[in-house]
């Protein structure tokens, strides 16, 4: 079986995706970053299911890779990884409670939130962005698809306009490794 055709109709995909990034709203949300580190204050990342592996991933690669290599803080924290603390919120009160209520008595003014939904759409997500929103933190928003209610509520939108979670998926990985690769090159650690 010859899958050639199909892994270059994938890869055409995908670059045309990338080619069409709003760069400028990746610099605003690289910068929103940089000031939550500068300032001490905390990064608040989740989604569900493959955006919630993304969500932890970021946590991985901020906490240990950037802290590691840039003169840099990151306080990140995944609301997607205590499988206890998700399970009994959307087992006692729901699951559209699983992140905003993890947010409550917890989010300072400052802190940031990024916000992970290839749909846009999830009520889960939706609901701990409208609680943020309602504090007055500032909410990065990284969706596909037409970026469903978190393109229009994020105040930065990293946007994968494509229908097709796998590809969304891909690119809001890139979105991670991109930042980090970034921050780690124009603030290399002095030791």
């Amino acid at each position: 079986m010859d899958y050639t055709l199909n892994i270059n109709a994938y890869i055409e995909r995908e670059i045309g995706v990338l080619k069409a990034l709003d760069r400028a709203a990746i610099n605003e949300a690289m910068n929103a970053l940089a000031g939550a580190f500068a300032g001490g204050k905390y990064v608040y990342i989740f989604g569900n299911g493959g955006s919630a592996a993304t969500a932890s991933h970021f946590v991985n690669d901020f906490n240990k890779g950037v802290y590691e290599r840039a003169d840099m803080q990151p306080k990140f924290i995944c609301l997607s990884d205590n499988t206890s603390t998700l399970t009994a919120i959307a087992n006692d009160i729901g699951y559209e409670e699983t992140y905003r209520f993890q947010l409550r008595g917890r989010l300072s003014p400052g802190d940031l939130v990024i916000a992970i939904s290839g749909s846009g759409n999830s009520p889960n997500v939706i609901n701990a962005v409208e609680y943020a929103k309602s504090l007055g933190n500032k909410v990065i928003g990284l969706t596909g698809y037409n970026g469903g209610k978190l393109l229009g509520l994020a105040d930065i939108s990293l946007h994968a306009a494509i229908d097709s979670m796998q590809i969304v998926e891909d690119i809001h990985m890139i979105f991670d490794h991109m930042m980090m690769t970034v921050f780690c090159e124009i603030f290399p650690r002095k030791e």
